[in-house]
This record gives structure tokens, C-alpha cells and sequence, in this order.
């Protein structure tokens, strides 16, 4: 058999270790009594996690034995995992857009669907050029980062209401060595960012949940922060103060790329003031459902080169 450390005498107050297919039927079936939708991938992320092993391994090697030290860990996780706690707050991790990032439950568990604002800022930007943006509600810094990360002469704001996603977001940035060029704003939208502060660029995934979307959530997103959610009675109080308050800190001809919730697109299009904006685009993520909206703030003089939907 395959041994997953050389440690061959177990404590005294920990269960004798078990094979990783037996371990994982075991929680697997933990799981799926208490309701969770993929029982045997959640287990399989667990035992990853635990052991430092890709998922491969496990399935070629289920009769690999673990030590009674990560078995104790396993079933600890696995029943965080039974009772609905998020498996990305278990692990520490998530990743987005090709990188690897710290979450912690004081930030929202980055998505599939941001990616589309890092793929939209990459269409309207040469990865060489020199620019500056916020990132407004940035949580875990995915956004940021990740610009950061392909646009090498780029620089940043990180702005967040919350110290601890600040500092989440600091050690992500530090992790993917763009700290340099990033700086952490604790503010509510623009508050605390200087009136004279001309951006180039503002990136948003901002609260959209409505007050009665809040009450139906699954109970894994009920974990996460409520802050970070929660967009009011209609699920658009952030998203007025962003189109209101963005223009005054970005350059003429700057864009303002922000992610809404489903079946949101037709309200925020009447939100949108057509003297100070122009609709670029509304981007559809994986499911044809449209996520993810692009503006430009309309120039003093002249008429962009882009085409207005």
C-alpha cells in the first residue's frame, strides 16, 4: 500500500488510520444525508486538501492509507461541510481567473461569472498600457489582483467597507506580487478617496441580492458576509450610488465595468443617465444569462471609437 506520511505511531486520542476510499465513502454518505448537492467531489476536495494531494491520486489510489491525524482532520471538515458551511471556507481557498486565492468567511467566495469583468477590462485596455482603477468592494482583492496580475504597468485602489477583507485582499496581492502597485482604501464607495483622484477605470461586483432574494438564499451563501450581498428592497441601492458617484472620479472617456444580479439588466438600463454614460455592453455569462454591464463615461469633446449598443 501507498503511505501518505512515515509517521507510524498514532496517538493514543486519534481514530486508527483508514484507507482514502473508505474515508471518502464514509463522508460522501455524511454529506448526501445532510443535503449537500456534490457529496463525493466535497469529500474529494476535503481529502485533497488534507492530505496535499490532487484529486487524480485519489482516484488512483484509494487504497493509500491516511495516518489517524488527517483522518481526525477529515472528519472534522467534513462535518463543517455537513453542516453547511461553504467548502471554500474549509480549504482557505478559491480560485479565479488562473490564480489561487485566500478566503476567509469575512469575504464573498469569488465566482465563475466575476471572471467576466477581468475578461471585458482586458478588451478595452492593451495589458502594457499605463492606467490606474478601483476596485470597488473589493473582498477578497479577486478583481484587482487579477487585473493587476495581466496589466503589468497597471495600479490600483482596493476599496472595501470592511479591515478584515482589506486584509485578505493585502496578503492575496502580496501572494501574486502586485502589492506594489496596489493600494487598500477602507471606504464606503468613494468617501474616503480624494475628490482629485482621476481613474481610469472602476471594476465593481457590488451587492445586488433584494431584501426578499436575501430570505431564499441556500444556506452556504447565507454564510458569507451579508455586507457583501445585500443591495437593498429592490437589490439596486448600491448600484444607483455607483452610477451617481463613479463619474466624479473617473476621466472622461473611462469605463465603469460592474456585474448586477439575474433579470436586473432592464432596470439598471433605466437607471443609466444617458448624458453621463454610454451602454457599451451587457455581457452574458456561461448560462446566457446577462451579468456583467460596461460603460463609458461620455467625453467633454469628441466621440469614442467604440460602437454604443
Amino acid at each position: 500500500m501507498i503511505a501518505i506520511n512515515n509517521e507510524e505511531k498514532a496517538e493514543s486520542d486519534h481514530k486508527m488510520s483508514a484507507s482514502i476510499g473508505t474515508a471518502l465513502s464514509e463522508a460522501a454518505r455524511m454529506l448526501d444525508a445532510n443535503r449537500i448537492s456534490e457529496p463525493r467531489f466535497d469529500a474529494g476536495v476535503l481529502m485533497s486538501h488534507v492530505i496535499g494531494r490532487d484529486r487524480a491520486f485519489l482516484v488512483a489510489h484509494p487504497e493509500a492509507m491516511i495516518t489517524g491525524q488527517q483522518l481526525k482532520q477529515f472528519e472534522e471538515f467534513v462535518a463543517r461541510r455537513a453542516q453547511g458551511e461553504p467548502l471554500q471556507y474549509i480549504t482557505g481557498h478559491q480560485e479565479f481567473f488562473k490564480l489561487d486565492f485566500e478566503v476567509t468567511p469575512d469575504v464573498l467566495i469569488p465566482r465563475p461569472e466575476t471572471e467576466l469583468i477581468v475578461e471585458a477590462v482586458l478588451e478595452l485596455v492593451h495589458t502594457d498600457m499605463q492606467f490606474t482603477f478601483a476596485d470597488i468592494g473589493t473582498g477578497s482583492g479577486c478583481l484587482a489582483v487579477s487585473i493587476l496580475n495581466e496589466c503589468r504597468q497597471a495600479h490600483a485602489l482596493a476599496i472595501d467597507t470592511s479591515e478584515q477583507a482589506l486584509r485578505v485582499a493585502q496578503r492575496n496581492a502580496e501572494r501574486h506580487r502586485v502589492a506594489d502597485r496596489l493600494r487598500l482604501v477602507q471606504s464606503d464607495l468613494f468617501e474616503a478617496v480624494s475628490v482629485n483622484e482621476t481613474l481610469d477605470l472602476i471594476v465593481s461586483n457590488p451587492p445586488y441580492v433584494s431584501d426578499d432574494e436575501m430570505k431564499t438564499l441556500q444556506r452556504e451563501v447565507q454564510r458569507e458576509p451579508r455586507a457583501a450581498l445585500a443591495g437593498g428592497n429592490d437589490g439596486l441601492a448600491l448600484i444607483r450610488r455607483l452610477l451617481l458617484d463613479a463619474p466624479g472620479h473617473l476621466r472622461p472617456g473611462g469605463y465603469l465595468v460592474f456585474e448586477f444580479g439575474i433579470n436586473q439588466d432592464g432596470a439598471i438600463r433605466d437607471l443609466v443617465d444617458r448624458k453621463v454614460w454610454k451602454l457599451i455592453e451587457i455581457r452574458n455569462d456561461l448560462q446566457q444569462i446577462p451579468r456583467t454591464m460596461v460603460l463609458q463615461r461620455r467625453r467633454v469633446c469628441g466621440i469614442s471609437s467604440r460602437q454604443v449598443l
